[in-house]
């Protein structure tokens, strides 16, 4: 099926193509060379231009131009001219080409000749051989930043460097999924130096970035499982069978490849009750290196608990007013038929509070009466009237409940009571709950100022921009929302905030009680009910909250093979002790990194990781979910950098920053950043790049780490770390967000994806013939210099889209796409594309839905219409608001000069001056 761009009257969707530099186009992780010039793979073209590579006009053809906040703004421009793309379009001036630098090849440490796999051991059954064979690691590529620009951002969306496993690593040869998939686990290091020496040389970090559960849902990527109740375990290391252990002495014994113990194989691991024998080659254990153990009743300390929900509710005159009452409301209402509840033992319970607490006595739908509401104004020693009516079973009391939420808004619409006596309130929930656990879920419009965990207004302005800003208005403004963590962790109960206050909130202090019990902060700064996309984006981030699968009472322990020990966690969760994390129920829209040290030389040349989580399902039932990676071993400084994850290594520095900012300041955390990479590109020029060429050496790294300057830098310009005055709350969600955030959506937190719409490709927008999955446009750079005056370009940031319309447009892309004739007509703010009958809409407001779906995130993103700078633009009431929401937009634009932080190209030339020093 094919797709013809529109004809307009006056207008030709054809041009000439723009005149290019030539650029490679090769593998960013290796591959064998082939002839060409020498040193060179053989498809590489050399292009000419400046040397250097940084000559830039001062105005980019987009329109912007670089302003003393050191945001970007559009330029007056002309009037569009020519045609190029899909829509008219000025003609298109011939840019100077840029000289890139050719990918200069190191050779690969030798092994011996080509991998040849061992005999007799194709068979199952055959006991493989001790001995795993050594194979050549990943192909060191060198490139040259300052001549490699703009940087090639589709290396943001490539996998990691290849984990090189010799086929008889494992026990079934070959087994396609015996090592862990990159969306569950990560290593910054795909190959490992094999001492700490080594590990200190290269300045790189060695750290792994776990996510156990990949989805909200289980049943849109199920694990493979076992379910004969056979879990078998090294007697020494506690490590799980997996599918690098070596069965011995005619299979009846199994070495750990972990710490080496020989172990019985279990009397019943070749004999299944419902089929008798079995192959055991064909265990899910032995083949896959994600599976879930169904545990039998010794991993239970007690009972499966069911699965209970007390939301807390904001009642306050200003919540009521805000319309937050009333949405929550409504929201839990129509979640109902979706919270987990496959077994009917899902409980639930409300409390309304102001300055006093409202309980309500829920009776099931079999008993006579009414919901009565219990009002307990002591608020030093609240105590629960009636705790076992107070929580009820969600089968057995559904109408009533949904009474309840029905009439909520209506019982407290005339409420003035300014109060609101959050700690209190959480404590109460907690006695609730706290025999059998489970979740408690705030909604707050205000900030607590009743009772306990009361919290001041910080004055932002005498600290703003200062070193003393971070230790002002990040730390916590009351020990109660961290010892009270501890409490809830005991009981097994996660606590859940969604603030949605007009003014501040303290949002720094409150986020410490979800980090420390596996929660999250959900912030919407400035929420209304009267905007349908705030209470859109709310009701979807909760109703998301709620309705994902819940793993109950988990604990994840992380272990590696001998040599390897876990050093420090990040994330959200309680540590119990030095290497067991605390889970009162697992999040499915986390991940978390572990740092690792190497304690003893390395002598084999495979090491292994094994994250395993003990946790309760919804349905009751014990489970073990193991995850084991198997990471190859070296001593070649440059196997370690052509095998380092520039993303894994991203999450890493980013969490290090986000610990110097609550030690230190900003300014300490964007200079750790600095001093990492500026670390990184000392070692690679004087122990990696062939020969020493002084100060005249070119700015070179390893291909595979060629985005790592640029995240770092971005990660500088962040609204979690930049300098200038950014709102404390503002600050503090961003930190929590970058804290917790898996990997993709943490990566396009700091580096927005850019699409160009106006001239996207002619099957963009569309469904994949194959597939049904809506074709995305190829990302541009996040750069005002790849903008146009008269385009249209979509940012998505993780947690908002920018829909940006070039001030130049021409009329037919304004009225195919927001159906006005005049541009100056467009909606500008948090607003969603109106549905048109426009192929053009139709496929943007596709591309938009695309991005937006997630099975793996709670985050529901809000889009804001941006219009850019015009030469006719009228000097309006709505003018301050445009300026400011294109302020914002350009923000996003992270490779330039940000917040009197400086461009990439700027930041990448005094990099090199500094070398060269």
């Amino acid at each position: 099926m094919s797709h013809k761009r529109r004809q307009y009257p006056q207008a030709q969707y054809t041009a000439a193509a723009p005149v290019q530099a030539a650029v490679s186009q090769q593998p960013a992780y290796g591959g064998a060379p082939v002839g060409g010039v020498p040193g060179q793979p053989a498809y590489f073209t050399p292009a000419t231009g400046p040397a250097n590579g940084l000559q830039s006009p001062a105005v980019s053809s987009a329109g912007f131009e670089q302003v003393a906040h050191g945001f970007s703004n559009m330029s007056v421009g002309g009037q569009p001219q020519g045609y190029q793309g899909g829509y008219p379009q000025p003609q298109p001036q011939v840019q100077p080409q840029v000289q890139r630098s050719p990918y200069q090849q190191t050779q690969p440490l030798a092994y011996g000749g080509a991998y040849q796999p061992p005999a007799g051991n194709g068979a199952y059954g055959a006991a493989p051989s001790n001995e795993v064979q050594a194979m050549p690691l990943n192909l060191l590529y060198q490139t040259d930043l300052l001549r490699d620009l703009p940087p090639p951002i589709s290396d943001l969306s490539l996998p990691p460097p290849p984990v090189i496993v010799a086929p008889n690593a494992s026990v079934v040869p070959g087994a396609p999924d015996a090592n862990a998939p990159s969306e569950a686990f990560r290593s910054t290091l795909n190959a490992i130096p094999n001492t700490n020496s080594l590990l200190k040389k290269t300045r790189l970090p060695f750290a792994l970035v776990i996510r156990p559960y990949v989805t909200l849902k289980n049943d849109v990527k199920p694990v493979n499982e076992v379910t004969d109740l056979i879990i078998s375990r090294c007697r020494r290391c506690r490590a799980y069978i997996n599918p690098y252990v070596q069965f011995q002495q005619d299979n009846k014994r199994w070495r750990c490849n972990f710490c080496s113990l020989a172990n019985d194989v279990p009397a019943g691991f070749d004999h299944n009750e419902m089929y008798g024998s079995v192959n055991r080659y064909e265990r899910n254990e032995l083949n896959h290196s994600v599976v879930e153990f169904i545990a039998p009743p010794e991993y239970m300390i007690r009972p499966p608990q069911p699965l209970a929900y007390v939301f807390v509710i904001d009642v306050s005159v200003t919540a009521v007013r805000s319309g937050l009452v009333a949405t929550a409301a409504t929201t839990i209402l129509e979640t109902l038929d979706r919270i987990p509840n496959k077994d009917d033992r899902t409980r639930v319970g409300f409390i309304a509070v102001d300055s006093s607490l409202n309980y309500f006595n829920i009776p099931e739908d079999t008993e006579s009466g009414e919901t009565s509401i219990l009002v307990v104004p002591d608020l030093e020693e609240p105590f629960s009237p009636y705790p076992e009516s107070l929580v009820v079973n969600l089968t057995l009391a559904r109408k009533n409940i949904e009474k309840l939420l029905e009439n909520l808004n209506s019982l407290f619409s005339d409420n003035l009571n300014p109060g609101f006596a959050l700690g209190p309130a959480l404590k109460s929930a907690h006695n609730l709950i706290e025999n059998t656990g489970g979740k408690i879920i705030t909604l707050a419009a205000s900030l607590p100022n009743v009772g306990t965990g009361k919290l001041p207004v910080r004055d932002a302005s005498a600290v703003a921009n200062t070193s003393k800003e971070a230790s002002a208005l990040l730390n916590a403004n009351d020990s109660f929302y961290k010892s009270f963590a501890v409490d809830c962790n005991k009981s097994q109960v996660t606590v859940e905030f969604f603030l949605t206050g007009a003014s501040y909130q303290d949002v720094a202090t409150l986020a410490n009680l979800p980090r420390y019990t596996a929660g999250q902060t959900h912030y919407y700064p400035a929420w209304s009910a009267t905007s349908i996309e705030d209470v859109t984006k709310l009701s979807k981030e909760l109703s998301n909250v709620i309705t994902q699968d819940i793993a109950l009472e988990a604990v994840l322990r992380t272990r590696g093979s001998s040599g390897l020990t876990t050093k420090t966690f990040y994330g959200n969760f309680f540590s119990r002790s030095s290497d067991l994390c605390s889970f009162p129920t697992f999040p499915r829209d986390q991940s978390y990194v572990i740092e690792i040290s190497i304690d003893e030389n390395l002598t084999k040349p495979l090491a292994f990781f094994q994250s395993a989580v003990l946790h309760t399902t919804i349905n009751g039932e014990r489970r073990i979910r193991v995850i084991t990676a198997a990471l190859p071993t070296t001593s070649n400084i440059s196997d370690v950098f052509a095998s380092a994850d520039q993303l894994a290594i991203t999450n890493y520095f980013t969490h290090k920053a986000i610990q110097k900012v609550y030690n230190g300041s900003f300014n300490d955390a964007r200079e750790l950043l600095s001093k990492h990479m500026l670390d990184i590109f000392n070692v690679f020029k004087k122990e990696v790049v062939a020969g020493n060429v002084g100060g005249a050496s070119p700015l070179m790294l390893a291909n595979n780490l060629r985005m790592l300057p640029l995240l770092l830098h971005a990660l500088t310009k962040h609204i979690g770390f930049r300098s200038g005055v950014v709102p404390p709350d503002h600050r503090a969600n961003a930190l929590n967000l970058l804290g917790s955030l898996p990997l993709p959506q943490l990566i396009r937190y700091i580096y927005p994806t850019v699409y160009s719409l106006h001239d996207m490709a002619d099957d963009a927008g569309f469904p994949n013939e194959e597939t049904g999955d809506i074709v995305l446009p190829d990302a541009i750079n996040a750069s005002a210099e790849s903008f146009e005056r008269y385009g249209l370009y979509l940012i998505n940031t993780t947690t908002e889209l920018f829909l940006w319309i070039g001030g130049d447009a021409v009329p037919e892309l304004v009225s195919d796409v927001f159906g006005v004739p005049d541009i100056f007509q467009v909606p500008i703010g948090k607003v969603e594309l109106a549905e048109l009958d426009s192929e053009f809409n139709q496929r943007v407001r596709n591309i938009i839905s695309k991005v937006r779906e997630g099975v793996d995130t709670s985050i529901y993103e809000n889009l804001f219409i941006v219009r850019g700078g015009s030469a006719n633009e009228p000097l309006d009431a709505n003018a301050q608001q445009v300026s400011s929401f294109r302020l914002w937009a350009s923000s996003q634009l992270v490779e330039d000069r940000i917040a009197n932080q400086p461009s990439y190209r700027e930041y990448l030339a005094k990099t090199k001056d500094k070398l060269s020093a």
